[in-house]
């Protein structure tokens, strides 16, 4: 047995047992879409347009947040994970939001059971971490038509809180997790014509801070990323002062953005 084959199994099970604990109807589709709770998303919304009409795959689904709300803006999309667990959760969060979506059972990195040259947007959210990079970024180009948009966002491995925070979230992550580096970025610049990044969270990685010390919520009894999302509205002021902060301090000092949380990425397929 190969170890990708190997690691391939141990992601179904984790996400197998993280779906089967989710009420589908607790999902906040609306709330991964928000610039104060989660920019990233919204920085990738704004690239995309208008996508009524277009082909969309959700690589590597999870719950859905994704796929629900492309097919509310009207594209035709398909959710694709490893675990059925997850695709059957993302198949009843779009139809409580009246959509429908196609799911295929499938690794990130063997999208052979889709047809070249058919999506107009390839989407993935924290996924790359989880997978061989290379082999994933060549199966998305696959799948891409030409002209057709690539997004991705994922953490970053450089901040050294983070690094602590990861090393105590022990029950949230798998063992194969790999934050993205600099030549994990270079090898999507490589595969796709034009490439535009954008990294968020540097000061208001400070909300972290605040579950740990004052809410007192350890990494490992709930994800800190979906707490932010949870949370917003509670944090606003917060999170639209740090937001803007970051993004002065990362206009004027560039070379932090790689202390940065997350980085999205946009690439596009020559046309």
């Amino acid at each position: 047995m190969s170890s990708e084959t190997t690691q391939n199994e141990r992601e179904r099970e984790f996400h197998d047992g993280w779906a089967a604990g989710v009420d589908p109807a607790s999902v906040d589709v609306e709330g991964h879409w928000t610039p104060l709770g989660c920019p990233e998303t919204s920085w990738i919304d704004e690239r995309l347009g208008d996508l009524k009409g277009k082909k969309v795959l959700d690589l590597g689904c999870g719950l859905g947040e994704g796929a629900a709300h492309f097919a509310a803006r009207g594209a035709d999309v398909t959710a694709s994970d490893l675990s059925p667990g997850m695709l059957e959760v993302a198949r009843k969060v779009a139809e409580l939001r009246g959509c429908t979506i196609h799911t295929v059972v499938a690794s990130a990195t063997d999208l052979s059971a889709l047809p070249a040259d058919e999506y107009d947007v390839v989407y993935a959210a924290n996924l790359l971490h989880h997978v061989d990079i290379a082999k994933c970024i060549d199966e998305v180009h696959r799948v891409l038509k030409p002209g057709g948009v690539a997004a991705f966002w994922d953490p970053l491995l450089y901040n050294p809180a983070i690094q602590i925070y990861r090393r105590m979230a022990t029950e949230v992550r798998t063992v194969d997790e790999h934050p993205i580096r600099r030549a994990d970025v270079e090898t999507i610049r490589n595969r796709f014509s034009s490439i535009e990044t954008r990294t968020f969270w540097l000061t208001s990685l400070l909300i972290f801070v605040k579950f740990l010390v004052i809410d007192r919520i350890h990494p490992s009894e709930d994800r800190y990323w979906k707490l932010v999302i949870e949370t917003q509205n509670r944090h606003e002021r917060f999170l639209r002062i740090s937001h803007r902060i970051d993004r002065t301090i990362l206009r004027f000092v560039p070379p932090l953005r790689w202390w940065c949380w997350n980085i999205a990425i946009v690439a596009r397929k020559e046309g």
